[in-house]
């Protein structure tokens, strides 16, 4: 048998409906995977191979049933997954990337989508890193050290949803679930080669729901579009405890994955108007993914949204949320924490109830500004980010404010505020090795046709992995 752990979930998922591999043996080779690479990569924070064993073992029983008498079985029934260390999981601490919280407690609750995967019957692995309470978009903390690039192990794989990314790519498991806030999904999708999606806000029930307020969305990490859309079937199902989440809509993502892009309408958006550093092979890449999409049938519009950048407002309402978590903390704990958090933090303090309204007033002009852009556009089609992933530092390594934070990344957060769907695509490497990635933008609610337009562009590309064995290893770097 090849080697399992380079499969998509669908294919898994083929192989175990023909018996020509098992939930159980696919877990072991993750595992042992994880066990080698995990130590240099420092995707994972925990990993608990008995759990994980004993639900492939579950899985592969009830694969056994389903073919000798057609039993069911679960969307994603044996199929290896990782959580993001933000997400309560049900007998596993959640850390949040940070030293303040304490492990010794009760942890007796699933969040709404590990719930739904566990329902799925996805064998989860563990915890991914994450930045203290992922507030950035690199992975590096005081608790976990440095989350490391598969494709170069000095680069940083992006954040904050950097661990879930890195290990998806390395072959530690072919799903993967994130949050973003700012472009966590996204940005590391682009940094590391795999799919990142950030559905429609609401569409993925969450509980607890974010500090951070309504920028905060739940999404999946894949190596295809189709088993993003695979998980989306299961992560999107309706969950109480989230208030802000929107009615289940019983949609099947896969259904018109194949229906193509021709006739669509795409704003093809290379600066979005205002980001003026983008690196040329990134543009370059952009440009023949618009060109692509015009092969395939669409019609494609070099047009910009007409917006300014929204970045001071994407910081402000972060920082504030960062300052509620800190004042939260006791002097004990404060002491403990990330610099940047920190940091962070303290800029947040300094806004006022007048300021917070005014950045409010300002994201609800430019949320409805977008929404009628999208009365003229099916898409809008931009770089993921504007740069290929820098190099891995330690926390704290520049003073925080709002370009070192996410000004390298300026097609990411305007979508968080707008709350739209946008799915970041591999596109292919840079001369350097490192992957590149673009981004295409849907109305609101629109998240069924933007993973249609998504595997119509994927069908463009190779899947590329890096080859760790031949290329990085061994490598004298490693976390702390």
């Amino acid at each position: 048998m090849a080697d399992l752990t380079q499969h998509t979930a669908e294919q898994l998922l083929s192989l175990y409906r023909e018996g020509a591999a098992s939930p159980v043996e696919v877990t072991q080779q993750v595992l042992q995977r994880i066990a080698r690479l995990n130590p240099i990569l420092n995707a994972f924070c925990l990993v608990d191979e008995e759990a994980a064993l004993a639900s492939a073992r579950i899985s592969e029983q009830r694969w056994q049933a389903h073919r000798h008498n057609g039993s069911a079985v679960g969307a994603l029934e044996g199929v290896p997954a990782s959580i993001k260390d933000l997400l309560l999981t049900r007998g596993w601490p959640t850390l949040r990337g940070s030293r303040t919280v304490n492990p010794k407690q009760s942890w007796d609750v699933d969040a709404p989508v590990v719930a739904r995967l566990r329902e799925a019957g996805a064998v989860l692995l563990g915890k991914t890193t994450t930045p203290e309470f992922g507030c950035k978009g690199e992975t590096n903390s005081l608790l976990t050290g440095i989350s490391r690039n598969p494709w170069n192990l000095a680069h940083t794989p992006g954040g904050s949803s950097g661990g879930a990314s890195a290990a998806v790519s390395a072959g530690l498991g072919p799903l993967a679930i994130g949050t973003d806030g700012a472009g966590s999904v996204r940005i590391p999708a682009a940094f590391c080669g795999n799919v990142g999606l950030k559905p429609s806000f609401g569409r993925v029930p969450a509980f607890p729901l974010s500090p951070f307020g309504s920028v905060a969305h739940l999404g999946p990490h894949a190596m295809s579009v189709t088993d993003v859309a695979l998980m989306m079937n299961v992560i999107t199902q309706a969950d109480a405890r989230d208030w802000t989440s929107l009615p289940y809509e019983h949609v099947d993502y896969t259904a018109r994955l194949k229906d193509g892009v021709k006739g669509l309408r795409i704003a093809y958006s290379p600066t979005l108007g205002y980001a003026t550093n983008v690196h040329p092979e990134i543009a370059a890449a952009t440009a023949q993914a618009a060109q692509y999409l015009q092969d395939l049938g669409a019609v494609v519009e070099q047009v910009d949204p007409g917006i300014e950048d929204p970045l001071d407002i994407t910081t402000g309402l972060w920082f504030a949320g960062a300052y509620q978590v800190w004042r939260t903390l006791s002097q004990e704990q404060q002491a403990l924490t990330d610099p940047d958090f920190a940091a962070q933090a303290a800029i947040g303090e300094t806004l006022d109830a007048n300021a917070l309204h005014q950045l409010n007033q300002r994201r609800g002009m430019l949320g409805s500004h977008l929404r009628q852009f999208m009365q003229s556009y099916d898409l809008i089609l931009t770089p993921s980010t504007a740069v290929p992933a820098f190099k891995a530092l330690p926390a704290g390594h520049s003073a925080m404010n709002s370009e070192a934070m996410l000004g390298w990344t300026p097609f990411s957060y305007p979508f968080n505020l707008s709350q739209q769907p946008a799915i970041s695509l591999p596109c292919g490497l840079t001369a350097d090795g490192l992957p590149m990635g673009v981004q295409l933008v849907g109305p609101m609610f629109g998240d069924a046709l933007v993973l249609r337009a998504a595997k119509a562009l994927e069908t463009c590309y190779v899947c590329l992995r890096p080859d760790l064995d031949a290329g990085l290893l061994p490598h004298p770097l490693s976390h702390p």
